[in-house]
C-alpha cells in the first residue's frame, strides 16, 4: 500500500505498524488539508490487512495537534437549524471514521493537543501523554460555540457527566496526571519512558491476528450504548467473525492435544506463551 503524498503527516509503514507523523507547521492545525489527509488514510488503512495498530505522533516538539482551524470554523452557519436539518460536520465524519478503523489506534501525545487535537486523540483507542510536555483543553464554550468533534460525547462516555461537564464548561488546560486521574488518557509517562513503551504496546498487539484485533475492537465499541443482553450478543457475533477469519480453533486444538492449557509452567507464563503460540497456523 502506498501511503506517500500526504501533506499534513507523514507515514511509515513496516512489521505491522503504521506511524503517522504528524508534521504541518507551524503549529500542525486541524484544518481542511489535515481532514483531508486523515480521510484518505482511513480509506487506505481500512483495505490494508498487513497493518494492524496505527501510533499517531507529531514531529513538533511542542504540540501534537493544536485545534481545528479557525479558517473554516468561521464559514460555519450562524443560523439554528431544527434537529432534522442537521448533517454531521466533516470533522464529526472524519473522526467517527477513525475511530472505526479495523487496526488498534494509539495517540502518542508529547504536546498541546486542544480542541479539535483533543478530540481526534478521544477518537483513537488508546492514548498516552508525556508529563511536562502533554497539555489538554477543550476552549470551545468560552469561543461560543461547543466541542463539535465528537468531544462532548466521546468523552462523556470515556469519563462520565460530572468530569465530561468539568472540563468542557471550565474551558482551562490540564496535564497528563490529570489527564490520566480523569480517564482522558490511558497513562500519563516521563518523556523518555513514553517512547519505549508505545513502541512496546505496538510491536506486542502487531503480533496478534488482524481479524481478532478488529473484532475484539468492534465488540467493545459496540457494547458500550447496548444493554448488557445486546452486548453479550454482539460479543458472540464478533466471536465468530475472528474464528471465521485466524487459526483460532487450530490454536484451540494444538493447546488440548499437547496439554498445553494443563502444564503448570506455562500457567506462569502466559504473556510469552501468547507470543509462541502465534507459530501454530496449521
Amino acid at each position: 500500500m502506498d501511503y506517500d503524498n500526504f501533506t499534513t503527516f507523514n507515514v511509515k509503514a513496516e512489521d505491522g505498524i503504521a506511524w503517522v507523523t504528524f508534521d504541518y507547521p507551524p503549529v500542525n492545525v486541524q484544518g481542511l488539508p489535515m481532514l483531508a489527509d486523515l480521510n484518505n488514510l482511513a480509506q487506505k488503512l481500512e483495505a490494508d490487512d498487513s497493518v494492524k495498530v496505527v501510533v499517531f505522533q507529531s514531529a513538533h516538539s511542542e504540540i501534537f495537534v493544536c485545534h481545528a482551524d479557525t479558517n473554516f470554523l468561521k464559514d460555519m452557519s450562524g443560523k439554528a437549524v431544527s434537529r432534522h436539518e442537521v448533517k454531521l460536520l466533516d470533522l464529526q465524519v472524519v473522526l467517527e471514521r477513525i475511530s472505526k478503523l479495523p487496526q488498534a489506534t494509539i495517540a502518542k501525545i508529547e504536546g498541546f493537543a486542544r480542541g479539535g487535537g483533543h478530540e481526534f486523540a478521544l477518537a483513537c483507542d488508546m492514548r498516552f501523554a508525556a508529563r511536562g510536555k502533554a497539555r489538554f483543553m477543550q476552549m470551545e464554550v468560552g469561543m461560543g460555540i461547543l466541542p463539535c468533534g465528537g468531544g462532548a460525547s466521546r468523552m462523556a462516555r470515556q469519563i462520565g457527566l460530572g468530569r465530561a461537564l468539568e472540563i468542557v464548561l471550565g474551558a482551562n488546560d490540564w496535564d497528563a496526571d490529570q489527564a490520566e486521574a480523569w480517564g482522558t488518557i490511558n497513562r500519563a509517562l516521563d518523556a523518555d519512558e513514553i517512547g519505549p513503551f508505545v513502541e512496546a504496546l505496538a510491536k506486542r498487539i502487531a503480533l496478534w491476528p488482524t481479524a481478532s484485533i478488529n473484532a475484539a475492537k468492534q465488540a467493545i465499541y459496540e457494547s458500550i450504548d447496548q444493554p448488557i443482553e445486546d452486548a453479550l450478543r454482539s460479543e458472540a457475533y464478533w466471536l465468530y467473525q475472528a474464528t471465521s477469519q485466524t487459526p483460532a480453533l487450530k490454536r484451540f486444538k494444538w493447546a488440548d492435544e499437547q496439554g498445553a492449557q494443563f502444564d503448570m509452567d506455562n500457567q506462569r507464563r502466559w504473556p510469552d506463551l501468547l507470543v509462541k503460540v502465534q507459530e501454530v497456523n496449521d
